[in-house]
Formats: structure tokens, C-alpha cells, sequence
């Protein structure tokens, strides 16, 4: 019996414009990138039914700098064509959103961990956290991330709370530590 040759997997190619969006031109690789973890949003169409599109695909800069730290896609730049590396998009993410860095540390740990991580823009959150995927269940968490060192008002805690509460999902606020590794603090709510 002969040994056959693995082969390694063929990255993605993405493309960088308008200094903050990539854009996976390639229907068919933007796809196959969509189903192995839920990465990024077919441009056009809001909620896909099924992983096989053909439009392209839009990545995060949060999902975009995993996805090239994990070496699964590469990057190029829109200007002048060069590629870019994991460092010049995160500096290019950190001069473009406040707190990047901590946000990508808590993106980076959840996925890590196993979980699909989508944006959590509609429940007020910075991302909802899924066990499956969007589609095959629902997010049973919500995530807040918080700077260190900032403090959460009672109200805004208990705004959140209420929230996470009525679309039956756990409240999450995730900060990083001075060592850089993500710290969880999940609140439960009773009725008295």
C-alpha cells in the first residue's frame, strides 16, 4: 500500500480596503470559510440559510486578524497590492476602533475555547456567543468587554441584566488582566 501525500490546506485569499474591510472576493473560498466557523457575513444577503453562497464574503478585522494568525487566509492590500502581515493589521485595527486589543484578546480566547463568535450589536453587546452556530442554536451568551481599570455604573449593569433577560441569554463582561489572559464575570438574575 502506497503512502499518500497530505496536502496542506489552501489559505483563503482576502483583501484589504478602505483600510477596514476585508473581503473574501472568492464566492467559493468565502464559503468554505463561512462553514468552518461561521466567519464573516455574505455580502447582501443577512441571514444565510445554508454555509454555500455566491457573493462575497466580509470579514471583521476581528475575524480577519484570527483567521490570518491561524494562517487560514491571507491578506493583501487594496492600494498598493502588498501582503499583510498579522502586526500591520493589528496596528491598522488599533488605530481604527477604540480598544481593539482587548476586544480581539476576548474574540481570540472564546474561539479558542470552541465557541462561535458573532457580532452582539442588537442586544447591545460586543458579541453573542454560540455553542453551534447561528441557525443551529441559539446564543446562549451575550458579552460585554470592558477596558481594565473601567468601572460598570449599577445601571448599566442592571440595564444589561434586564436585556440578557428578556432574549434568554446570560450577561457576560469580559476584561483582560495586566497579564493579558481574559477574565469572565457572568451575572445571574432573581426575582425576589
Amino acid at each position: 500500500m502506497e503512502a499518500t501525500e497530505k496536502t496542506a490546506p489552501t489559505k483563503k485569499r482576502a483583501e484589504l480596503i478602505s483600510g477596514n474591510r476585508v473581503i473574501v472576493w472568492n464566492p467559493e473560498e468565502g464559503s468554505q470559510l463561512y462553514a468552518e466557523g461561521f466567519y464573516g457575513q455574505p455580502l447582501g444577503i443577512r441571514k444565510p440559510k445554508s454555509p454555500q453562497f455566491t457573493r462575497p464574503l466580509e470579514l471583521s478585522l476581528l475575524e480577519a486578524l484570527y483567521l490570518l494568525q491561524k494562517e487560514k487566509i491571507t491578506l493583501t492590500d487594496a492600494q498598493d497590492n502588498h501582503a499583510i502581515t498579522p502586526e500591520e493589521l493589528l496596528e491598522k485595527a488599533e488605530q481604527t476602533y477604540i480598544d481593539f486589543k482587548t476586544k480581539y484578546a476576548v474574540y481570540k480566547d472564546l474561539r479558542e475555547k470552541g465557541y462561535v463568535v458573532r457580532p452582539g450589536l442588537k442586544f447591545g453587546a460586543d458579541f453573542s456567543v454560540y455553542e453551534h452556530g447561528p441557525g443551529i442554536d441559539h446564543a446562549p451568551l451575550i458579552v460585554s468587554v470592558v477596558p481594565k481599570g473601567t468601572q460598570l455604573s449599577p445601571i448599566e449593569t442592571v440595564r444589561a441584566g434586564r436585556l440578557a433577560t428578556s432574549v434568554r441569554k446570560k450577561f457576560v463582561v469580559a476584561t483582560v488582566s495586566p497579564t493579558g489572559e481574559p477574565k469572565y464575570y457572568m451575572f445571574t438574575w432573581h426575582k425576589p
